[in-house]
């Protein structure tokens, strides 16, 4: 009985060491995953984007006229 609380407690220590030794790999690699994952999702985004714009300023540009007015007479002053 002795040999399996033996087992079960250096199992328990190696899966601590485990569990701490995995935190401290995660824990100095999130910056550089952090950067990355940032990095492709602005990529992403600009393409999103780029692609999207050009078709909505399209719909929102008014027809340019084909003739204008009269000219503004000169004999109005402007206030300024």
């Amino acid at each position: 009985m002795q040999k399996v609380f033996n087992l079960l407690g250096a199992t328990a220590f190696l899966m601590s060491g485990a569990i701490v030794a995995g935190t401290l790999v995660l824990y100095t690699r999130i910056p550089s995953l952090t950067k990355y994952y940032m990095s492709e999702l602005k990529l992403e985004l600009t393409k999103v984007v780029t692609d999207m714009v050009p078709g909505q300023i399209d719909d929102v540009m008014p027809e340019l006229p084909s003739s204008t007015g009269l000219p503004i007479p000169s004999s109005v002053k402007s206030p300024f």
